[in-house]
């Protein structure tokens, strides 16, 4: 199955069904990251970065709260 073929089924899904595969793929490859940045004590290093990509560090912000409800707030507010 192609990338593009599991884009067009996942957009079949109900939004909740959809909701949980994101979350289950960002909990997956923040899995992954750590465990790979873990293992290279290298990549923890940030200065190896280039200035642009530095330059994003905290540029972003994720709250502890529900994820829905974060996301619904960033379409209010954008499309407000």
């Amino acid at each position: 199955m192609t990338l593009h073929e599991l884009q067009n089924q996942a957009l079949q899904l109900p939004v909740s069904d959809r909701w949980r595969l994101v979350q289950s793929l960002l909990s997956s490859i923040q899995q992954e990251t750590l465990s790979f940045s873990s293992a290279n004590p290298s990549m923890n290093s940030l200065t190896d970065l280039d200035p642009w990509t530095q330059s994003l560090i905290g540029a972003i912000s994720l709250s502890a709260g529900d994820p829905t409800e974060s996301y619904v707030n960033y379409l209010e507010e954008k499309y407000n």
